[in-house]
Parts: structure tokens; sequence; C-alpha cells
């Protein structure tokens, strides 16, 4: 693997102990995946947030480094919700680690919103080609397959030293032969909303890791995108997937049709739908927001409930910096005289919605 002399010299420690730890962690990744070298990145978005996840020596080590981020950086979701775990029960043992956490990666200059979804953010923007370190599977898969960015899906010691470097190893998804469709899918049924969420489900489990090239009948919207795409990581392990005439690289390149032909019926998705009713026939609590929701699928959900009666009461709980958007919706709430209470939410909700009701 090619290394700069700039770079040679931060890997033998002249520039400090931060910074040749960031780069011997890049360089191993980059020989075990035959890197040819580094390259330079637009921003990082960091998993290893989670105190239950990364626990005491996770922290010490974060703690232990020193500098700022070379690029725009971000965490993806916490371990709680930051400013209202008490009411949330969280026990302060807990919170007390992941508040120093939080402040550790604060130090270093990255961004503590706390999102699965950076590209909403103001600041944070990303464009077709830019190369990226990015650490959360449907925020990858976004940006790839969506945006039309590269990213590999970094884990948060690589995403974190790529941000204090503002480089990251050339290899995988980086490169223009590892981005062809391997793989068609035919989906011979209309599609509207929730459908790409199954759909995604169906075929995630079907590719595995592979890249599809989609052809659909109907045109997805930037939402219905992401529900494809976070279901397809979900599901299977897919980074990054072409919609025929829609996503940009599918509309740019001259890409040959694979010789793996897959076609999926409406039964399929049906089926899905079907296997979650038997789940669970009379649900308790109803999720909404993972990934992230837009401010469209937060007004969608607002007049969902529009005039709907329960019979038991719900609460709506918005996250963070993200709480004036769904406030600015509350009204719609509001007009179908419900009772509704509003606290901060989870660590991985933007927007949460819990009805203790029969449908």
């Amino acid at each position: 693997m090619y290394l700069t002399k700039e770079e040679e010299q931060i890997l033998n420690g002249e520039a400090g102990e931060t910074l040749r730890q960031a780069i011997e962690i890049l360089v191993a990744l980059g020989d075990i995946y035959g890197a040819d070298g580094l390259i330079p990145i637009k921003s990082a978005q960091i998993a290893g947030v989670s105190y239950k996840t990364i626990g005491d020596a996770g922290l010490e080590w974060i703690s232990d480094l020193q500098g700022r981020v070379k690029v725009p950086a971000i965490l993806n979701p916490a371990g709680m919700d930051l400013e209202d775990w008490e009411r949330l029960r969280i026990s302060p043992d807990f919170a007390e680690k992941q508040k120093l956490i939080i402040q550790a990666y604060e130090k270093l200059g990255i961004r503590c919103e706390c999102t699965c979804t950076p590209y909403t953010l103001v600041g944070f923007d990303v464009s077709y080609g830019d190369h990226l370190a990015w650490s959360e599977s449907s925020a990858v898969s976004y940006a790839n397959s969506v945006i039309g960015a590269r990213t590999n899906r970094e884990g948060g010691p690589s995403a974190l030293s790529a941000a204090l470097l503002g480089k990251t190893a050339n290899y995988g998804f980086h490169l223009d032969e590892n981005r062809v469709p391997e793989v068609s899918i035919d989906v011979e049924c209309s599609l509207n909303g929730s459908d790409y969420g199954a759909l995604g489900y169906v075929v995630g489990k079907l590719v595995g890791s592979r890249v599809p090239l989609f052809h659909l009948g109907n045109i997805p919207d930037a939402d219905e995108l992401k529900s494809l795409g976070a279901a397809m990581a979900a599901s299977g392990a897919v980074a990054l997937y072409h919609v025929n005439g829609v996503t940009p690289e599918a509309c740019r390149l001259d890409f040959e049709e694979p010789a793996e032909k897959i076609t999926i019926e409406r039964n399929q998705l049906d089926d899905i739908y079907e296997s979650r009713r038997k789940a669970c026939r009379e649900p308790e609590l109803i999720t909404l927001g993972c990934p992230h929701c837009s401010a469209a699928e937060l007004e969608q959900a607002a007049e969902f409930l529009k005039e709907k009666k329960f019979r038991k009461s719900y609460g709506f709980l918005p996250q963070g910096n993200l709480q004036n958007v769904i406030l600015s919706r509350f009204g719609l709430l509001r007009k179908a005289e419900l009772r509704l209470s509003v606290i901060p939410a989870w660590w991985f909700l933007q927007l949460l919605i819990i009805i203790l009701a029969s449908w």
C-alpha cells in the first residue's frame, strides 16, 4: 500500500500518537482489502457511541485521543436520550459514562446530533462522487445509492480514524469496479409507501451483500428509497443498490444488465405483511423513525392520526434538536383532539408513536 512521505511520517509517529494510531488502523484495513493508498474524504459518520456497545475500554481509548477532526464528522445515535435520561429511567451510572463518551467525541471536534440520517442536516451536505467514511448501514446505503457518493460501511474506530486524518483507504465501494450491479431485480407489481420496505426485506435475504439493479414500474421518492435500502441492509448486507432510471449512477453510467435475474411478485410482499400480522395481531408498541424520519414522513404520520379515534392514549416523542420540526406538525395532531404527551425520545428515534389501542 503506497503512502506519501507525509503519511509515512504520520505512521512513524512524527505527528503525534493519535494520528499514528489513526493511520495505523487505516493502513491495516487497506492491506487486508488490497487498497493502493489513502484518498481524501468529505465527511465521516461515526458509530461506536453507546456505552453499552463500547464499554469502559472504548471510553478510555476515545478519551486519550488528542487533536481535532480534519473533515466534518458526526456521531451515530447514542445509548440513551442525552437530555431527559432520568425521566426515561436510565441508570445514573450508565448516564454518566454515556455523557463522558459524548464529551470525548466533542473534544475532537465531532458534531453530536447523534443521527443515522446525517445527509438531512444543514452543513453536512454530500454530493455525487464524494468519498466518505460512514458507519451506519442505512446511511451508507443512502449515500452510495441515492446520492451516488462513495463509502464502505466503516466500523467506529476506522470512521473516527478517517475523520482525524481526513482520509480513508481506497478499496471496496470507493472503486468503480465494485459498484457495478451483480444481480437484476424485476418487480412485477406496483409499489407504494411501505411496499418499498417490504421489497427491501425480501431482496436483502436473496442477494446478501451483492449489488442489485432494480427495474420498477414506479418512481420512488427519496424516503421510499431510504426504506428500500435500510431494509436490504437489515435483512441482508446490501450497501449499494441501483434503480434503473432513478438513482444517479443508473442514470449516468451505461451498466450492462447482470446475467442473474430475480423476479419479485406481489404475493411475496403480501407474505411479509401477513407474517408481521401473525407475529403481533394487537401491537402495544409501534415505532417510526429507524432510520430517522424526514420532515415529510413526520407530516405523513401526523396526517395519518388526524381525526382518528383511539381507545387509549399514546405518546409523541421527538429527539433532541429535531424537536422543533416535529412540534411544528403537532398542531395537526391537536386538531384530532387526542390526548398527547410530548417528551424527548430514545436514542434511536426521531419519532416514536406509542399506540396502545386496537386497530
